[in-house]
């Protein structure tokens, strides 16, 4: 079992916009005073710049294209529905939003088909939406696929006892905790557990800040030092530049890269960056547009693909 991945299905957007239902609780997400139309067309263009990006790295894109029909300004974040185990099973999560849960398309596992991968099982969460209990996918878990370990701040989005199922279901030993941010003088909840943690092969990137239960933060760093993980620790500032919503991909010869948004990369100082290069290259794209609106980032953007070549 490895950590990372050389592939990755993203989907690119058609309908991107501000999303008024996931506004609610997703406090990184702001208004641009620009029409729909010229904010999908900013968004498309970023999406095209980071793919090419990926792609020169080595790194294996699948680009699906969004459904017009569907009306989803969400779809451009597949994580949050869907992931891809090495055993050949898929999950499909409960989402939140309403019209996010359009997004949720069966094409996108016959092209994953086409391209050679098996799907042997998909294990379906998404009847718990009928009472209204969520869990968007990678966003809500962090994965330590080695170790077998599941994180996951608990919010509106991330139930625990679906979070326990997951784990009972895919053999994760679940790691759950709260993490909060200060919204008009308020500690919030924050809406999915990537934007505040990332975990790479030997490091993790947290933003320990966020867990104000003192015990809850030190079980979490337990975990991450008994797995041997440098502990690369963010502030709340920097997690608000997304540099929290990054992952770790293979590329060309299994180098690893540590991908995140330029937002992330330039909210980062010279010695976290050093500390993340002494494990692997960072490779960053801008994404502003994508950020602001969608309130998401790069890891957002990125379903790892782990299933078995047929």
């Amino acid at each position: 079992m490895q950590q990372t991945t050389n592939t990755i299905l993203m989907i690119r957007p058609i309908n991107f916009r501000m999303n008024e239902q996931t506004a609610v609780n997703n406090y990184f997400q702001e208004d641009l005073d620009l029409k729909n139309a010229e904010i999908n067309a900013k968004a498309q263009k970023e999406f095209d710049a980071f793919v090419d990006k990926l792609k020169a790295a080595g790194i294996n894109v699948i680009v699906e294209n969004d459904d017009t029909l569907l009306d989803s300004p969400d779809s451009i974040f597949p994580n949050n529905w869907v992931s891809f185990h090495g055993n050949g099973d898929v999950a499909k999560y409960p989402m939140f939003a309403e019209n996010r849960r359009r997004e949720r398309r069966d094409e996108v596992f016959i092209r994953l088909e086409e391209e050679g991968f098996k799907i042997e099982n998909i294990i379906d969460y998404t009847s718990a939406e009928l009472e209204g209990v969520f869990l968007e996918g990678t966003g809500s878990v962090a994965l330590d696929r080695v170790n077998r370990k599941a994180y996951c701040a608990l919010s509106p989005r991330a139930d625990e006892d679906l979070f326990i199922e997951f784990c009972e279901d895919f053999e994760y030993t679940p790691v759950i905790f709260t993490a909060n941010q200060t919204v008009n003088g308020k500690r919030l909840a924050i809406y999915h557990t990537n934007v505040m943690m990332c975990i790479a092969e030997n490091f993790a990137v947290i933003c320990l800040d966020s867990i104000d239960d003192k015990k809850e933060r030190k079980n979490v760093v337990k975990h991450l030092k008994q797995d041997g993980k440098e502990i690369i620790s963010i502030s709340e500032a920097q997690m608000h530049q997304f540099a929290g919503n990054m992952l770790q991909l293979r590329g060309t010869d299994n180098q690893r890269y540590l991908v995140m948004s330029e937002a992330a990369y330039k909210s980062l100082a010279p010695n976290q960056i050093k500390a993340i290069e002494k494990h692997c290259p960072i490779l960053s794209s801008s994404l502003e547009t994508i950020e602001t609106c969608g309130g998401g980032s790069a890891r957002c953007m990125m379903a790892e693909v782990f299933l078995p070549k047929v």
